[in-house]
């Protein structure tokens, strides 16, 4: 690799363990882009993503402080695909653009490995284009939805419905050169698996 960093993409379903396995990483000496927090901040009040939110989804999607409406927009784009796609036209643009900056700066400031978490990484044909290696974190289905209603409160039927709306569990499987399984395994014994597989990365 040379002097260029590796780029590590990252990626699993909702209650994979992503996010930890994302944290491990983080603290071996990995650079870390996270594609939710950019999205969450080009959509926070004032944030670069509203007023084409506003103009595509309407008024209902934006609330009182000026940010998107997670509970409004995720009931209009589950129900209708149409807006799902015109949501996704607008954030991804902004979250491509961020990652390049960050991809930039974590060069330069010589760190071995760049991380991208990318929770749609299966969905999009665009991000693999740009990674030397793919890590998924997988579990069953039904491990993602009970991790998932014990941590946030929404009901089994609404996470089931969040799982449903990611890429099937092959799919994802299927774009992976390293696989993580996150089922009935210690916090350590998950810490060790990203050790060992971060020393291959420069870690």
């Amino acid at each position: 690799m040379g002097s260029s960093p590796w780029r590590l993409g990252l990626t699993g379903g909702i209650g994979s363990g992503k996010t930890t396995v994302s944290r491990f990483f983080s603290e071996y000496g990995a650079a870390v882009f996270d594609a939710d927090f950019v999205a969450r901040s080009v959509t926070g009040p004032g944030g670069a993503a509203i007023s084409m939110i506003r103009q595509q989804l309407g008024d209902q999607a934006i609330a009182a402080d000026g940010s998107m409406n997670r509970t409004a927009v995720r009931d209009i784009v589950f129900s209708d695909s149409a807006m799902r796609l015109r949501l996704e036209q607008i954030i991804h643009p902004l979250v491509w653009t961020e990652s390049l900056q960050q991809e930039k700066s974590a060069a330069r400031s010589g760190f071995p490995c760049i991380l991208f978490d990318i929770p749609l990484l299966a969905e999009s044909g665009v991000w693999r284009t740009r990674l030397d290696r793919i890590l998924v974190v997988d579990c069953p289905e039904r491990t993602q939805v009970e991790r998932v209603v014990r941590r946030s409160g929404l009901s089994e039927e609404q996470v089931i419905r969040i799982v449903q709306s990611q890429a099937p569990r092959a799919r994802r499987l299927s774009i992976a050169d390293i696989v993580i399984r996150n089922d009935q395994i210690s916090l350590a014994n998950l810490a060790g698996q990203v050790r060992h597989i971060g020393a291959f990365f420069g870690l």
